[in-house]
C-alpha cells in the first residue's frame, strides 16, 4: 500500500484507525470508527490508518482492501497510512530484545489444553467461552538463550514476566479503571509460535512508533489497555497514551455483533444499495447525535458529536433498526 509517513515527532495529537482484515466490517465497527474519526476531526487530531495484519491464518484476502473502501465511502478519511504491520517486522523485533535484554521474557511451549490443565483453579467456563485462559506461570525460568530466535517460527511462544499488582489509569469515557494483570492473565504471549509479534505487543510498539498519543476503541478491550500500559512501562516508553473506551452494539441476545446476528457488513447494504448517508443516520442515532433516525453525512455526524451524548450503555441492533436501514 502507499502511504503518507507519520511525523514522529510531531507534537499535535495523534490518533489511529486500525482495522483487522480478518473480515469484513459490521455496522458495530462502523459506529467506533466514525466516533474516533469525528473526535479527531473536532479536536485538531491527525489520524493514522493501520492494518492490524498479524493475525496469519484469521486475515482474508481482499479484506484490507474492504475494509478502507468502506469506510472511504462512509466519508471518513486519514492524514497518514495506510500502514501494514507485516510490511516491516522490525520495530517489533527490537522491542522484544529489549524485554529480553531486561529478563523479562520467557519461550512457553505449551498449549492452550496444557495450559487449562496446569491451572489449579479453572476460571469459570472460559474453557467453553473460547475466552483468554490465564497463565500459570510454569514455564517460568526457561532458558531464555541469546535471544536470536525471538521471532522465528518454532514450537516455542514467548511470555513476558508480569508483577503482581493492579494497573490504574483514567479513561476519557468510563472513568477511573484498576486491573491486576497478573491475577487475570498471568504472563502474556508477546510473540506468537508462528514467529509474529503477538496483538498487545505490537499495538504498542506501533502506538508508540507512529506517535498515537489518542486510543479510541471498543470498551471489550479495556482490559487489554492495562497489559498495553505494563509493556509501555516495561519499554519505557514516552507518553503513554489517552485511553476512550465506548460501549460496543449488542444483537438482541445481548452479545456482540457478529455473524450469528445476521449479515451487518456495512459492503453488505452498499451492494444492496442502501445509501452511506443512512447507514451514517442509523450509527448517529446509536451515539446521541440524532434524537430520531434520519439520513447525515460523516461530516453532519462529527459536527454533531459530542462525547457527552454518547449512551453509556451498551447500543442493541434491533429488527426495526435493520428495517429502517434498509427501507
Amino acid at each position: 500500500m502507499q502511504t503518507k509517513m507519520t511525523p514522529m515527532n510531531d507534537a499535535r495529537p495523534i490518533t489511529r484507525l486500525a482495522p483487522s482484515p480478518t473480515g469484513a466490517l459490521h455496522l458495530g465497527n462502523a459506529r467506533t470508527f466514525l466516533i474516533n474519526w469525528a473526535m479527531a476531526r473536532q479536536q485538531g487530531w491527525e489520524i493514522v490508518l493501520r492494518m492490524e495484519d498479524l493475525d496469519g491464518p484469521r486475515v482474508k484476502p481482499g479484506a484490507a482492501e474492504g475494509a478502507l473502501a468502506v469506510l472511504a465511502w462512509l466519508g471518513m478519511d486519514w492524514d497518514y497510512g495506510p500502514y501494514d504491520q507485516l510490511a516491516d517486522l522490525t520495530p517489533y523485533r527490537a522491542a522484544l530484545e529489549a524485554l529480553h535484554a531486561k529478563g523479562l521474557v520467557y519461550p512457553c511451549t505449551l498449549t492452550r489444553s496444557e495450559i487449562a490443565a496446569a491451572r489449579s483453579a479453572p476460571h469459570g467456563d472460559d474453557e467453553a467461552s473460547g475466552s483468554e485462559l490465564r497463565y500459570p506461570g510454569v514455564s517460568r525460568g526457561a532458558d531464555a538463550g541469546d535471544g536470536s530466535d525471538l521471532l522465528e517460527e518454532d514450537e516455542q511462544a514467548w511470555r513476558v514476566t508480569i508483577p503482581e499488582g493492579r494497573v490504574a489509569f483514567e479513561d476519557a469515557l468510563a472513568g477511573p479503571q484498576a486491573f491486576d494483570v497478573q491475577a487475570e492473565v498471568g504472563d502474556f504471549i508477546v510473540a506468537t509460535k508462528a514467529g509474529l509479534p503477538a496483538y498487545q505487543l505490537a499495538v504498542v510498539v506501533d502506538d508508540h512508533r507512529q506517535g498515537v498519543t489518542e486510543v479510541v476503541r471498543g470498551d471489550d478491550l479495556l482490559s487489554s489497555a492495562a497489559r498495553q500500559l505494563w509493556l509501555y512501562r516495561l519499554l519505557e516508553y514516552r507518553p503513554e497514551p489517552t485511553y476512550t473506551h465506548v460501549p460496543l452494539v449488542l444483537g438482541p441476545d445481548g452479545r456482540r455483533l457478529a455473524k450469528r446476528h445476521g449479515d451487518t457488513r456495512v459492503d453488505t447494504y452498499r451492494q444492496r444499495g442502501v445509501r452511506a448517508e443512512r447507514v451514517v443516520g442509523l450509527l448517529a442515532s446509536w451515539c446521541g447525535v440524532a434524537d430520531k433516525r434520519r439520513e447525515m453525512t460523516a461530516a453532519e455526524f462529527a459536527a454533531g458529536f459530542g462525547p457527552d451524548r454518547l449512551p453509556r450503555e451498551p447500543t442493541v441492533f434491533t429488527a426495526e433498526d435493520e428495517a429502517w436501514l434498509t427501507q
